[in-house]
């Protein structure tokens, strides 16, 4: 890949273009469920990395940050991986509600 896909990244519209433009192979199944967590991913990744001055090597990082993050969904689930602050506020266990605490109370 030319030194160019740094400037094609800023035109990608949908998950399935990133994985197209890094050569990444995926299951349209598990990205149609998956695309925000999995760009998520992989851009929290991206912003950890020590990115390499050599374009090529550059360009094998993104595409193997973006194998990985798409494979944490392939094992995974959004609740698993808690990757937006919907899923990090859950309890891992459902919440037990009495079924008497539903109902009307009579004050005499």
């Amino acid at each position: 890949m030319t030194p160019d896909w740094e400037d094609a990244m800023h035109d990608l519209e949908a998950a399935e273009d990133f994985f197209a433009l890094f050569g990444v192979d995926f299951d349209p199944a598990v990205v149609r469920v998956n695309r925000l967590h999995i760009l998520q991913r992989f851009h929290d990744r991206l912003a950890t990395a020590a990115m390499p001055a050599d374009a090529a090597a550059g360009f094998a990082l993104h595409a193997e940050l973006l194998a990985a993050a798409y494979h944490d969904f392939v094992v995974s689930t959004p609740k698993k991986e808690k990757i937006f602050r919907v899923f990090q506020s859950l309890p891992d266990e459902p919440a037990f509600v009495p079924l008497a605490a539903l109902a009307p109370r009579h004050e005499p």
